[in-house]
């Protein structure tokens, strides 16, 4: 908590975690901790994670959204976190910038999810400015263009709230065929398959400029301040990795269906 004052203005100060590799789960154990621990504002950045990782949303179903068979076979791990949102596969070409803030260090954001992303889509549009990517949030995506490259989840409790978004600098292509296509599905999605729906990054920003310039971007609405992570949190987080056993049932659970 607090505020410095940055010209004339008295910006709330926030601090500010650039990790490298660390694997997802992990990750989002960190950031629920801080979000129910923490009476700071952070902005959580890893660049990549250890290896592919299916991450659902809280409420989602590994029968209707993964394709079980090749992800038990491939020994593909499947995440539920403790946000909402929905599936995505991420790897060392997926950037993670998440942000956990005091509501009442950002009083004109209404805490529901439309206007968090509507805030946060400012922050992205000054990164993409400059560049020939044609960036815009779309119901709950960022995309370039009708083609998605990020993908947001948020959590958001009395006083706080999160947002985390994974971007895709790059991707593989077989890792998307672990995915199947949602049921609920966005609307400007149309029906494509994910190779048609979804784009990288790299062909319009390098990994290095879109960190540095996310960090510039935020100063506009926080005071920044680089600091390490607590090391021992008080807390018992909620995502998980989901076992052999679960991703079974699942699949049983939907095949019957």
């Amino acid at each position: 908590m607090g505020t410095r004052q940055v010209g004339n203005a008295a910006l709330p100060l926030m601090n500010t975690v650039i990790m490298k590799g660390v694997p997802i789960l992990q990750q989002l154990q960190i950031e629920e901790c801080l979000l129910r621990t923490s009476s700071h504002n952070w902005c959580i950045i890893n660049d990549g994670t250890d290896k592919p990782n299916i991450v659902m949303g809280i409420s989602g179903k590994a029968g209707e959204l993964v394709e079980i068979t090749p992800v038990l076979q491939d020994k593909i791990p499947v995440i539920r976190r403790f946000t909402g949102g929905g599936t995505v596969i991420v790897d060392d070409g997926t950037i993670f910038v998440s942000f956990i803030c005091n509501k009442s260090d950002v009083p004109d954001v209404q805490p529901y999810p439309r206007p968090i992303m509507s805030w946060s889509s400012l922050i992205y549009s000054k990164v993409f400015h400059g560049t020939s990517a044609d960036f815009k949030l779309r119901e709950n995506d960022y995309v370039f263009g009708v083609r998605k490259f990020g993908g947001n989840a948020q959590s958001i409790t009395k006083n706080r709230w999160i947002h985390h978004t994974s971007f895709l600098w790059d991707y593989k292509t077989r890792n998307m065929s672990y995915l199947k296509v949602p049921k609920r599905a966005p609307e400007y999605r149309l029906a494509r398959d994910h190779l048609d729906f979804i784009c990288p990054m790299k062909d319009y920003i390098s990994r290095s400029d879109f960190i540095n310039k996310t960090i510039d971007a935020t100063k506009t609405h926080f005071a920044l301040s680089s600091t390490e992570l607590p090391s021992n949190f008080q807390f018992t987080p909620t995502s998980k990795l989901l076992s052999r056993v679960e991703l079974e049932a699942a699949a049983n659970n939907e095949s019957r269906g």
